[in-house]
């Protein structure tokens, strides 16, 4: 399938898409009830949209597309109490988080659907183990080669989205000492990564995706799991790193920082991206999944180690001007006080320490979901 062409769409216009738990209130494992749920919310008009995922125990909800923060946060909170309203009818808990803290992959099901049972087929068991929750945020580009462009100049703060997005130390009933351990589950797959460094979209289409496409392992953008995409559909870029966080303020305030941080690149506000960049880019990527916050990442360009809180905190000052242009000041001052605090990952552990069960962790994350205090 030809890639299409790279569709016209507003600059720095953003959308949220979230995978959400589905748990069954009972034992606090995963439920298979995203069919349930298709069902009842299709009987009236949904806000944004719903979808089903690879496996019937997740849901993905996305947003409109959206200007500025504050609508996004109002759209968000609208499509959670949605969600929450349509779980009540069900006994069913929604929850964010990156990954279930004791499901067992083995247990899942595939949900009916020619794609989903495409991919089952051909990576096997990686396909039940993709059963992890992540949140995508896209921001609209004039042209594909300012996708490009924002697409390779964000390779340097890939580890800022990872480290503020945390929420899945976790993972079959063990702490895996990982900040973010969901992402080891999409780095299982062979077309997850990077993008090839190309800043031409003539380039990229005829030089590397054509002849992909004619190797036969690709027929979309959709085979790549790249941490940056670009979807030429849309006409925008998409960022795939973040794990769900738990409460829908936090996935708004992402999405703001991103949108504000892609502001300041498109300025010219820093040396253009090379391809040298990627030298440190798998290290710096390790770092904020294995430790978060307190990692220490490798500034590409100049060649200088620096702790990833301090790193996140001087970007949110050095962008705050586009921010508040773009009406996503809050946005940063949320990011500041979990850089400064901790995050989603923290939080779960302190909780887990407390009160000793991996039982406790959905708990926690269904009430913050449905906007209790921790």
């Amino acid at each position: 399938m030809p890639l299409p062409e790279f569709a016209t769409s507003s600059p720095l216009t953003m959308g949220v898409e979230l995978e959400l738990q589905l748990v069954g209130l009972s034992d606090f494992d995963l439920a298979p009830a995203s069919p349930d749920m298709l069902d009842l919310l299709s009987r009236k008009p949904f806000p944004g949209a719903v979808t089903p995922e690879i496996t019937q125990s997740m849901i993905e909800v996305n947003s409109s597309v959206h200007t500025h923060y504050a609508p996004l946060v109002e759209e968000l909170r609208l499509i959670r109490d949605t969600l929450l309203a349509a779980g009540d009818r069900l006994n069913v808990g929604l929850a964010g988080g990156g990954t279930h803290p004791f499901q067992q992959w083995s247990q899942r099901r595939i949900y009916e659907k020619p794609r989903f049972k495409e991919v089952s087929s051909l990576y096997g068991y990686l396909a039940k183990q993709f059963t992890v929750f992540g949140q995508h945020v896209h921001i609209g580009c004039g042209n594909g080669d300012q996708a490009l462009f924002l697409l390779h100049a964000l390779n340097r703060y890939i580890p800022h989205f990872i480290a503020l997005s945390a929420s899945s130390p976790f993972l079959q009933g063990s702490d895996t000492a990982f900040q973010s351990a969901r992402l080891n589950s999409v780095f299982a797959f062979p077309l997850s990564g990077r993008a090839p460094f190309l800043l031409k979209w003539e380039d990229f289409e005829r030089d590397y995706f054509k002849r992909m496409e004619d190797t036969g392992i690709v027929r979309s953008m959709k085979d790549f799991y790249w941490d940056l995409r670009p979807k030429p559909e849309y006409g925008t870029i998409e960022l795939r790193v973040c794990d769900t966080p738990l409460t829908v303020e936090h996935a708004a305030a992402l999405a703001g920082y991103l949108q504000a941080l892609c502001s300041y690149l498109l300025e010219g506000n820093e040396p253009p991206p090379r391809e040298d960049d990627y030298l440190v880019y798998n290290y710096n990527r390790f770092q904020a999944c294995r430790f978060g916050l307190e990692g220490s990442i490798v500034l590409p360009q100049a060649h200088e180690s620096r702790l990833l809180r301090d790193d996140i905190l001087g970007t949110l000052e050095r962008i705050a001007p586009h921010a508040e242009r773009l009406g996503a000041g809050a946005a940063l001052t949320h990011l500041a006080q979990v850089a400064r605090d901790g995050g989603d990952a923290s939080q779960l552990r302190a909780v887990h320490e407390r009160e000793g069960s991996v039982e406790s962790l959905v708990n926690l994350a269904l009430r913050r979901f449905r906007g209790a205090d921790a």
